[in-house]
């Protein structure tokens, strides 16, 4: 009875500090510092471009370019009026009448 006891406390032993062992598996150049490494990031998402088809009618905008702000226009008329050599007085008559167009 003596002999079995002490053997069945030797196999419980066993695997109790068997387990703990293998538990602290440190892997060679390693450091039980070292945090794990970061999952892997996921792969690129790759799309085929569309393909026209022969027999689609063509998509096309209709709608005309939008108009400049009035300000945009006296702008771009004043500096072409001061590009040209045009005084003051001249380059007020002259954006006046290029505004409106």
């Amino acid at each position: 009875m003596k002999h079995s006891s002490i053997l069945i406390c030797a196999l419980a032993s066993a695997f109790v500090f068997g387990s703990a062992a293998l538990a602290q598996f440190i892997p060679p150049g390693g450091s039980p510092f070292n945090p794990p490494m970061p999952p892997p990031p996921p792969p690129p998402k790759i799309e085929a471009p569309v393909v026209p088809q022969m027999d689609a009618p063509p998509r096309q905008s209709y709608q005309p370019a939008p108009r400049p702000s009035f300000g945009d226009r006296i702008s771009r008329c004043l500096d072409d009026a001061a590009a040209s050599g045009l005084d003051p007085a001249e380059r007020a008559a002259y954006s006046r009448a290029c505004a409106i167009r």
